[in-house]
């Protein structure tokens, strides 16, 4: 038999192991480093994924006939005015359902960084700045705008009304065919097609949902194989860091909305106001939940939006985001202004106080973060993307 230089070494290195005798050289085991209080927080950010619950404002949530109908809408760029944007323009499942881009394009530039659709039937409020309280009516919001799509109720009804694919699927879906002497109602109802297929839209199981589940099982030794360096960065999420205050559960968001030290000005002299804007369009919105087009007879969905209050601290808020498959959307932050996951870190490692509402609630402070530290949590945050 050939002996070669690798068998050689092999060999030599088996004689030593041998000279050293059992015991002496022992290979590093994994544990778990978290204790107490963390895992605790741990737990409570699961399981995932989440039980699927229909919309009760949506009479075609979870039907499968809508699904379809809302897919073939979400891909059909000749819904818009000038017949080459599209839902997926902005939200391409290759990018995490976003774009890539720091601010979207539709018919012209856009001024804030697409969001991510992945799990967004979960959501409270709709948009970075909550002007929609539902997943339906979010829908609508691109269709008559005029630098996204820029069409026009009337447009989408004769649309759907010409078209016999579509014209079949409306009336399959929705018991009729499109009736164009109501072509409000017709939009309200393709924009509830596509809200169910969004409604699909759910992202995988990751290393940190394993990790939780280990730990809720109580097996330390399956939890003990989740990285050491996400275990510390996770030590850091859940403790000095407090960002589990405002991404929380499941989800890793609380659903509210805050003020992230971030610019609020779009170009000289013109202002992205956030929630603030958001709260005064949701409420001037025909399409909210207390309005006509809520399919719960009871309106009982629309509690949040009868509580909602303008106050001027929302200025320059925007939401909380999700923090699940963060490594498919970059770039970060409501204006995209943040390329990599370990900008953000630094960002919030050192935040400008100054740039924080002064009648806020002032929970941010600078983390301070080692070089160890920003990898770390980094890691962790990279834990929670399945690929």
């Amino acid at each position: 038999m050939m002996v070669t230089r690798r068998n050689s070494i092999c060999f030599v290195f088996a004689a030593i192991l041998m000279w050293l005798g059992p015991g002496l050289i022992t290979l590093p085991v994994a544990q778990v480093i978290l204790t107490g209080d963390k895992i605790k927080a741990i737990k409570r950010h699961g399981p995932w994924p989440p039980v699927f619950e229909e919309d009760p404002s949506n009479r075609v949530s979870g039907s499968a006939l809508a699904v379809e109908f809302g897919r073939k809408l979400f891909l059909d760029p000749s819904l818009s005015r000038d017949g080459d944007v599209a839902c997926v323009t902005c939200h391409l499942p290759e990018k995490g359902w976003s774009d890539g881009q720091e601010t979207s394009k539709g018919i012209s530039q856009l001024d804030r960084n697409s969001q991510s659709l992945y799990n967004v039937r979960n959501n409270r409020w709709y948009g970075l700045d909550g002007r929609t309280d539902s997943l339906w009516a979010h829908s609508i919001g691109p269709m008559l705008d005029e630098r996204e799509m820029g069409t026009s109720p009337e447009a989408i009804a004769s649309a759907l009304a010409q078209d016999a694919e579509y014209s079949r699927m409306y009336e399959q879906v929705y018991g009729e065919p499109p009736d164009v002497s109501d072509p409000q109602a017709v939009m309200v109802n393709a924009a509830k097609a596509i809200a169910a297929f969004q409604e699909t839209i759910v992202s995988w199981r990751t290393p940190f949902d394993d990790f939780r589940d280990a730990l809720a099982n109580g097996d330390m030794e399956a939890a003990g194989t989740y990285p050491q360096d996400a275990q510390r960065g996770a030590r850091i999420f859940f403790g000095k860091g407090n960002c589990s205050l405002c991404h929380s559960g499941p989800m890793f968001t609380n659903g509210e909305f805050a003020d992230a030290g971030m610019g609020y000005f779009v170009r000289p002299g013109e202002v992205d106001t956030g929630r603030h804007g958001g709260i005064e369009k949701l409420r001037a919105s025909p399409f909210n939940l207390s309005g006509k087009f809520n399919d719960n007879p009871e309106q009982a969905s629309d509690w949040a939006t009868r509580q909602v209050a303008l106050h001027p601290k929302t200025f320059g808020e925007f939401k909380i985001p999700p923090l699940r498959e963060l490594t498919q959307t970059a770039p970060y932050m409501h204006d995209g202004s943040l390329a990599t996951l370990e900008d953000v870190v630094r960002h919030y490692s050192e935040i400008d106080e100054e740039r924080l509402h002064a009648d806020g609630e002032n929970i941010l402070r600078p983390l301070k973060l080692s070089e160890q530290e920003i990898a770390d949590l980094v890691a962790f945050l990279e834990s929670l993307s399945s690929f």
